[in-house]
């Protein structure tokens, strides 16, 4: 199977879009289409059906998936044993700011082993923003916050939004209550003010900002609570478990790979990089 044509399937398949996996892959949408039609003529299947305006694989395209991720997996590990480190550009790693104490550490500690002599960048922004990146091929890998039903890059382990404070509880007797949270297009904010404005609770927005030691700071200065992953709360903050608070969603971390990967990281680095890290680090919160 034509590994090209493989790749832009696997982009619709990690974003559930032809638009963006026209972006990631370089190519137009009807060049994308021509190649899914390839890939039907060539399995004798039908991979995709109509659900409302958009497509959604069929049971035959979820089975292709499997075959695909390992084809390319293989594909890149054999491009990448052959290759050596020097004269290589830097591995571009995409993070979110929470993540960068948490996750982002362990994870390039297990890059450094596997590539001891590649240099590194790190590119720090939001989820949604780092998905344009990926697409314009600007970062080579990401850690990205997704929901737990969408299939999307490799896992690093699932997680959960709890609310926390800087240690200051009677900040839940205050009303209205303040807020602090990231900006709106975290998964948190707005499952935060869905929830209190459902339960109708009083509350107010004090800030919303993309740094995590801002919120961590006006956390630990007593201004006002916050929705985090469970992952990020570090020293100094604590978990507020009250029920008066409504619950906030469960996600996944996961690990996703630009379409066109870097020489020496492929879904092939991937995989490994997710498995031993899950085996490592990861546990339920």
């Amino acid at each position: 199977m034509d590994i090209d044509a493989l790749r832009s399937f696997i982009a619709f398949v990690d974003t559930g879009s032809f638009t963006r996996a026209a972006k990631q892959t370089f190519r137009t949408q009807s060049a994308i289409s021509m190649q899914m039609k390839r890939l039907e003529e060539e399995t004798g299947q039908a991979l995709f059906i109509k659900e409302g305006r958009s497509l959604a694989l069929t049971e035959q395209g979820r089975l292709l998936v499997s075959y695909a991720r390992r084809i390319l997996s293989l594909h890149d590990e054999v491009i990448g044993r052959f290759s050596g480190s020097s004269g290589h550009p830097p591995l571009v790693i995409g993070c979110p700011d929470d993540y960068a104490e948490s996750i982002l550490p362990q994870l390039i500690t297990l890059i450094v082993e596997r590539l001891p002599q590649q240099n590194i960048k790190i590119c720090c922004d939001c989820s949604s923003q780092l998905r344009l990146k990926l697409d314009a091929g600007a970062v080579h890998i990401a850690i990205l916050t997704g929901a737990p039903d969408i299939e999307e890059g490799y896992l690093l382990k699932h997680d959960r939004g709890v609310w926390v404070h800087g240690g200051h509880p009677q900040l839940m007797e205050i009303t209205p209550l303040a807020l602090i949270l990231y900006e709106p297009d975290c998964k948190f904010h707005s499952a935060a003010i869905d929830g209190l404005e459902k339960q109708g609770l009083d509350y107010r927005l004090l800030c919303s900002t993309s740094s995590v030691i801002a919120i961590k700071s006006l956390l630990r200065q007593g201004l006002g609570i916050s929705a985090v992953a469970a992952s990020t709360v570090s020293q100094g903050l604590s978990i507020e478990h009250s029920a008066d608070l409504p619950p906030l969603p469960f996600i996944n971390i996961v690990l996703a790979v630009a379409p066109v990967p870097h020489p020496l990281f492929g879904s092939a680095m991937a995989a490994e990089l997710s498995n031993h890290y899950r085996k490592l680090y990861s546990y339920d919160n």
